[in-house]
């Protein structure tokens, strides 16, 4: 899935408490996919690595540098997701609800990454079992997930337009 959809995704969830609560889920919903590719495009932008060529649809995984790799490993596994959940939960003495959206951007990867480019290792590092599903940038895909972005956060903004209203 795109990037900002899983920042809406993320904050529609665990975010509806204020506007800090909504952008931190936000931020937190699209982490995982800006501490994997956003750190190799930054790499690239500052001429310290290649840049993908994504002008014939996607580059062969093998032209993606092996850091890039590991770093998604960690970011789409809902392993360390609950890891770090429950150790962040541990420390500061509650849940901090916002880091589902970390858990969710996993959750929805899962069907909407193939094996042609980045399946997600949901269950990494105990095992490398991942799920061949569909390109998110299909058309029946991308389409439907932005029709429910947009019934979502038109239901939430009336719901808060009427709460005020009152």
């Amino acid at each position: 899935m795109d990037i900002v959809s899983h920042g809406l995704w993320g904050s529609i969830a665990f975010g509806r408490k204020n506007r800090s609560s909504f952008w931190l889920a936000f931020m937190i919903g699209m982490a995982p996919d800006i501490f994997s590719f956003g750190i190799l495009w930054a790499a690239a932008i500052l001429g310290l690595s290649e840049q993908p060529d994504f002008s014939h649809g996607t580059p062969p995984e093998s032209t993606i540098p092996q850091y890039v790799h590991h770093l998604y490993n960690v970011t789409h596994s809902f392993i360390v997701f609950l890891v770090v959940f429950f150790l962040v939960w541990f420390l500061l003495k509650r849940p901090l609800w916002e880091l589902g959206a970390w858990g969710l951007h996993v959750l929805v990867d899962i069907p909407t990454h193939s094996y042609a480019f980045f399946p997600t290792p949901v269950l990494w590092p105990l095992f490398d079992w991942k799920f061949n599903g569909w390109q998110w940038m299909t058309p029946s895909i991308l389409i439907p997930n932005f029709v429910l972005l947009s019934l979502l956060y038109a239901w939430y903004f009336w719901q808060s337009y009427r709460r005020k209203g009152r």
